[in-house]
């Protein structure tokens, strides 16, 4: 185990690797990971599936024998045989963490993002044929997605709600959360098995944010970690609510923020920097491969590095606005961004199976 993911994870943050594909699975290496590295839960998302399924043979012959079914179908069914092994090899640590870590994540279709009924239905499908109660569905922080989130958490289903890039948004998320489950309690259904994280995207902003300040490099690379700061910050104070204090009694297990997006974009930057930057207790981190690695071979741990920060992330924040950048804007088109991206990655994935079908 290396020394800084042992370390943080003591401190208090998830490792979670950014990846997943059968390659994975049938070689040992996220075992490997899971027994050597601190990995305590995975992360999936369309650009994953497109990429693990153009680079391997090990999905052609499930392609093959369920050529006859529509091509969403033959997706659903290899993602969800990938996500299902996942979370069964996380059932050790399920367990041994009272059902907190040990989670896999799977993501509706992301063409369902602005279609809360669409995400519903899928959401609750991909949900019972998974049957894996270690399960997170992956759900878009949109607007439209908000009442998605609500309506899956009331149905006793975990939820991983993503693309989340501002603070404002993170609180609606908190807010959709918490209803989800005040509706459970209205009906006296146990909530204390359902769990939920909300995704905040990390180094995109900074990729934004750095193009926009131009000649301005002393408040190049500050945007990202600030903002999640401050997504931390509002994370304590729903802690403190009265409205999540009477949640608790019910056995309310708190959503916890996830760091995604933590690959370094600039390659100036240091490789571990949103990972070392955002140490705090009942946070997760989920990296790509290459970041895991950064992290072990030259990760600094500082010990707490969001706690200490907030006055500091405040003062930062408010440079750059004075910069001329106004961070709401750049959320907008971020989100905007991603969804686009997510969508034309599950053409791909579409294409890549397609394409497999044709082969034969």
């Amino acid at each position: 185990m290396s020394d800084a993911l042992a370390q943080i994870s003591k401190a208090g943050v998830a490792v979670c690797l950014d990846d997943l594909s059968r390659d994975r699975l049938k070689s040992g290496s996220l075992a490997k990971l899971i027994k050597e590295d601190s990995v305590v839960g995975v992360t999936t998302n369309p650009i994953i599936f497109a990429s693990a399924i153009s680079k391997s043979d090990l999905y052609r012959s499930d392609i093959l024998q369920n050529k006859d079914k529509s091509i969403e179908e033959i997706i659903t069914k290899i993602t969800t045989d990938d996500v299902r092994e996942a979370c069964d090899l996380f059932s050790n640590t399920f367990k041994e963490s009272n059902e907190i870590d040990g989670r896999v994540s799977l993501e509706v279709d992301p063409r369902f993002a602005l279609d809360p009924a669409a995400t519903i239905k899928q959401g609750k499908e991909l949900w019972n044929i998974v049957d894996r109660r270690n399960l997170l569905i992956k759900v878009p922080g949109t607007i439209e997605g908000l009442p998605a989130v609500t309506e899956l958490i009331a149905q006793g289903i975990s939820v991983n709600i993503t693309l989340i890039f501002s603070i404002d948004r993170y609180k609606k998320v908190l807010d959709a959360f918490a209803s989800g489950l005040e509706m459970r309690v209205e009906k006296s259904q146990d909530i204390s098995n359902v769990h939920s994280v909300a995704s905040f995207f990390i180094s995109r902003i900074d990729v934004e944010v750095d193009t926009q300040l131009g000649n301005q490099p002393d408040l190049k690379g500050l945007a990202a970690i600030a903002n999640a700061i401050m997504a931390y910050e509002a994370y304590l104070e729903f802690e403190k609510s009265d409205r999540w204090q009477k949640l608790l009694a019910h056995g309310g297990r708190l959503q916890r923020p996830l760091w995604a997006s933590t690959g370094v974009k600039d390659p100036s930057y240091d490789k571990a920097r949103y990972v070392m930057s955002l140490v705090a207790p009942n946070v997760i981190n989920t990296m790509p491969e290459a970041t895991l690695n950064a992290v072990k071979t030259s990760g600094k741990f500082a010990g707490n590095t969001i706690s200490p920060n907030i006055k500091n992330a405040k003062v930062n924040l408010a440079k750059i606005a004075l910069a001329g950048v106004d961070l709401s804007k750049v959320a907008e088109a971020l989100e905007i961004d991603g969804i686009a991206k997510f969508e034309s990655a599950w053409l791909d994935l579409m294409s890549s199976v397609k394409s497999v079908i044709s082969g034969s």
